[in-house]
């Protein structure tokens, strides 16, 4: 007599039902810490503007007893602005596809608007980080805003031979180093002190991956050990998610979506304060239903924002990283 097993064709079994976990695993990551650290803020044109101001210089000299008053001297304020930026997604349905039953979610529609929003948000992250100017657009070029990197002027530090945007209004990119070297932590103390001698007083020090690891190796970080009971297990730090200045502390946080150069291949480093730069949204995050055209539903998920960096002086930047 035949031994019937779940071995297809070899023994003739059927109607065995597939094993399909209800749950969609997705690796890819959707943490967006500058986006989520920065302030957030309300922009009514495509060109928002702020202003900006600074302190003289402090003063130790007196007065002379019974002198008259001195002509009074006012610096005016610096206005700057950046323009809004159009991000979107596109979700295009079959009517069949959202009717049939499905693992893992309710309506094919529903999970793919909130996938887009996620993308949407990593695609904030990328553009607020990125070294492109800002631009009014064109009939056949989109608007940009113009990425953190390049407002910083006053606080630059570079590895090798780069240069600072020429301007700090986000309308000028910096000038990539021809050579790479190694993140070392003289320069990281170089650009804390330039901010704290500017006024800035930084917490965050952002980096991409490969420098987070560079800064856990500094001295006096890594290699650290803790002794813990025998009865424990022991622990080895060698990573550094805090790093204590002269000037203050500083979060050490890694960011996925921090763009390299490419000539050469070179990273940067961030040291910001999130109370001193927002994002502005002129149309927050929407999903729109498109025209029907047939057996399908097609929406547009769409954000139109901008960066707002309050006073550049209070960031800084360490280029030309080696990777």
């Amino acid at each position: 007599m035949a031994t019937y097993t779940t071995y297809i064709p070899e023994s003739g079994a059927v109607g065995q039902r597939e094993d399909l976990s209800n749950t969609i695993f997705n690796i890819a990551p959707t943490e967006t810490p500058v986006v989520s650290s920065i302030g957030k803020t309300k922009a009514t044109a495509t060109y928002h503007e702020w202003q900006t101001d600074d302190l003289a210089a402090a003063d130790n000299s007196g007065l002379l007893e019974g002198a008259d008053a001195a002509a009074a001297s006012a610096t005016p304020t610096v206005r700057v602005g950046n323009r809004t930026q159009i991000q979107g997604k596109t979700v295009h349905v079959s009517g069949t596809l959202d009717a049939v039953d499905k693992a893992g979610r309710k309506t094919e529609t529903a999970y793919q608007l909130a996938k887009s929003g996620q993308e949407l948000k990593r695609d904030m992250e990328k553009t607020i980080l990125s070294n492109v100017d800002q631009s009014a657009g064109t009939t056949t070029a989109a608007r940009l805003l113009g990425g953190i990197q390049t407002w910083l002027k006053s606080n630059f530090v570079t590895m090798t031979d780069g240069v600072a945007p020429t301007t700090a209004d986000g309308n000028n990119p910096r000038t990539e180093g021809a050579t790479a070297a190694a993140f070392t932590e003289a320069k990281l103390k170089e650009c804390v002190k330039k901010v704290f001698e500017n006024g800035g007083n930084p917490t965050m020090l952002v980096v991409p991956p490969t420098q987070k690891q560079v800064v856990s190796e500094f001295a006096g970080i890594a290699a650290q050990r803790y002794e813990a009971p025998k009865s424990k297990a022991t622990t080895i730090i060698g990573a550094a998610d805090v790093y204590l200045s002269d000037f203050g502390t500083l979060s050490v946080v890694p960011d996925r979506f921090m763009t390299a150069d490419t000539t050469p291949d070179a990273e940067q480093a961030l040291v910001l304060d999130p109370t001193m730069a927002s994002i502005a949204t002129l149309r927050p995050f929407q999903s729109q239903l498109l025209a029907k055209t047939g057996d399908s539903e097609k929406h547009q998920m769409i954000v139109e924002y901008t960066l707002a960096v309050n006073n550049e002086k209070a960031h800084g930047i360490v280029a030309d990283l080696a990777v």
